[in-house]
């Protein structure tokens, strides 16, 4: 292990740097002088979903911790790409009966879908998790446990583990007739969250029990139909001669140091590998956390393999809002590529670091995102005037950057729902979005949308695949004259002062002074008053107002912000429109 070259922090703010004080005294006391391992493991049994990730987030935000300090450490991921096929996702294989024929056999051994490039299942949905830890500035050594078993890495551990048994077996015994609990906090409210929850496809909690007369922690897949849907009958410690029988009526005799077809079930199979890679920090989940799950037996049976348990938290639920919609659609919960689709990776990288991992947080999907872009946006303000709170600066420090790289950034980031409103109204025409946005700040336009990308991209992926056809904005052609044959004086005249004022006020802070301030010069204030210097019914008076702009521009009571709205229609229409 290197020596600490000094950048550590002067005082602990964050989560992320409690655990890494106590994963490199782990790492010490277990593995003097060796880098420190953490470890993650995803199973690419379909969508690997945002839940997942805090599985891979978790340790990489207290391993990159460790690294600015000056350690060398290793991010172990396992692929679990050697577990069984479970079951068909909804809205992946379709309604093609034929996709269970393959439930039991290895995920590398199942085609993958219609019109994937990739060569079997498992590579098909580990490539988009793949790309989008990349885009995180994830860094990891990525195993696959196909390649590990097949390539015979773990014949020595499948060895050991079957002439200790019963060792194994007693342990397993301690937790067999116990009843688990559920944890109502964690519990979650629909079915769509319950498959969020549901964590990595190896979670299955087998520990090879009830296969046969004799305990045996290692399950072959059969020669014949390549499923695990086998039983050991018998095996020789000193030869190791096994027999097994499969459902589908073959039966075998192989020996066990030379047959690479199997592997450890999964609650030997975990302990097992925490031992082989020496690993010191592994977040689990609640699936994992209950009493006799993996994770609690796995802190036994890994001292049969010689090893320690890894310190970690549990990590809690991780919601997403908007998600019925998307539920829906697809068929499953969104994954990472889906929000990477709508975010930068920053804010991404940010609502996973500023939470410690036992706090559960959502996701946005829905109208819920641009609240969160606003609350990221302050946090740069505070950072750059440095004015940020120290835990807030950790977090910010974490979202941004790595200890490698400084992660991609949109030049001139302009608020996400301004970047949303244009490309709702513009509906993808590039010359149109830079005349609004270059209007935003007139003393300094942009020169090319490329300043506000990859922000912008993301605004218009969200209106086109998040907001419902029927919530889109569509501008009025002609003047709705039927409206405005049926307006009182007054309003009237609160057109006429808005239409007398657009040439002085073109701007976003311009338009957006004088929308506000129309009322308030109505009603005998000054446009620049305060709220503590006006009276309750002006508020009253400004919806008012607002209703009747949205009516007259876009036939909806309501829309995007009225500064964006008058901004993109352009001065000309607005005039047209409002009847001048």
């Amino acid at each position: 292990m290197a020596q600490s070259t000094g950048a550590e922090p002067q005082e602990n703010t964050d989560w992320v740097s409690r655990f890494a004080d106590d994963v490199i005294a782990e790492s010490e006391r277990r593995a003097p002088g060796k880098p420190v391992v953490v470890a993650s493991g995803l199973s690419p049994s379909g969508p690997i979903h945002l839940g997942n990730l805090r599985e891979v987030m978790t340790p990489h935000l207290v391993a990159d911790e460790i690294r600015r300090r000056g350690y060398e450490v290793r991010h172990v991921l396992s692929w679990d790409d050697y577990d069984r096929y479970r079951k068909v996702p909804a809205g992946v294989a379709g309604t093609d009966e034929s996709w269970a024929e393959h439930i039991g056999k290895p995920l590398t051994s199942v085609p993958a879908p219609a019109g994937s490039a990739y060569a079997n299942w498992a590579e098909h949905f580990k490539a988009a998790m793949t790309d989008a830890l990349d885009q995180l500035g994830v860094e990891y050594d990525g195993i696959s446990q196909t390649e590990q078993y097949t390539s015979g890495v773990y014949r020595e551990q499948v060895l050991f583990a079957m002439k200790h048994r019963g060792d194994i077996d007693a342990v397993l015994a301690q937790y067999r007739t116990k009843p688990k609990t559920q944890k109502k906090s964690q519990k979650p409210v629909d079915a769509a969250e319950l498959e969020a929850a549901e964590g990595s496809g190896a979670a299955a909690e087998d520990d090879g029990s009830g296969s046969g007369a004799e305990y045996f922690p290692y399950k072959p897949y059969c020669a014949a139909c390549e499923r695990d849907l086998t039983t050991v009958t018998s095996y020789d410690d000193e030869t190791t001669q096994l027999s097994y029988v499969c459902q589908c009526g073959h039966t075998d005799t192989v020996r066990l140091s030379e047959y690479d077809r199997g592997k450890l079930v999964w609650k030997v199979d975990w302990p097992m590998r925490w031992a082989y890679e020496g690993v010191i920090f592994e977040p689990s989940g609640v699936d994992h956390s209950s009493p006799g799950s993996s994770f609690q037996v796995g802190g036994q049976i890994v001292g049969i393999f010689g090893g320690k348990q890894p310190i970690g938290p549990m990590y809690a639920f991780v919601g997403i809002s908007g998600m019925a919609k998307m539920s829906s659609s697809k068929g499953g919960v969104p994954t990472p590529a889906d929000a990477l689709q709508i975010m930068e990776p920053q804010l991404l990288r940010w609502l996973y670091a500023r939470r410690k991992p036992n706090q559960s947080f959502k996701i946005a999907f829905d109208q819920e995102i641009q609240r969160l872009y606003d609350e990221w946006d302050k946090l740069e303000a505070k950072v750059a005037d440095s004015t940020v709170l120290p835990a807030d600066q950790s977090a910010w420090s974490r979202a941004v950057r790595t200890a490698g790289r400084e992660l991609p950034r949109t030049p001139r980031p302009l608020p996400y729902r301004t970047l949303a409103s244009v490309a709702d109204i513009t509906a993808g025409h590039e010359d149109q979005a830079l005349r609004i946005l270059s209007d935003l700040d007139p003393a300094n336009p942009l020169a090319s949308l490329d300043e506000a990308r990859p922000r912008l991209d993301r605004a218009e992926s969200w209106i086109n695949t998040q907001v419902p056809a029927d919530q889109r904005t569509v501008v009025r052609d002609e003047p709705d004259t039927e409206l405005l044959g049926t307006l009182d004086d007054q309003a009237r005249d609160s057109l006429r002062l808005l239409l007398e004022g657009l040439d002085e006020h073109w701007s976003l802070d311009g338009l957006t002074h004088l929308v506000y301030g129309v009322p308030k010069v109505q009603a005998g204030f000054s446009a620049d008053a305060t709220a503590k210097e006006l009276p309750p019914e002006i508020k009253v008076a400004q919806r008012t107002f607002f209703a009747l702009l949205y009516r007259l521009l876009v036939s909806r009571d309501t829309g995007p912000r009225l500064p964006t709205l008058l901004l993109a229609v352009g001065a000309d229409r607005v005039r047209k429109l409002l009847g001048a």
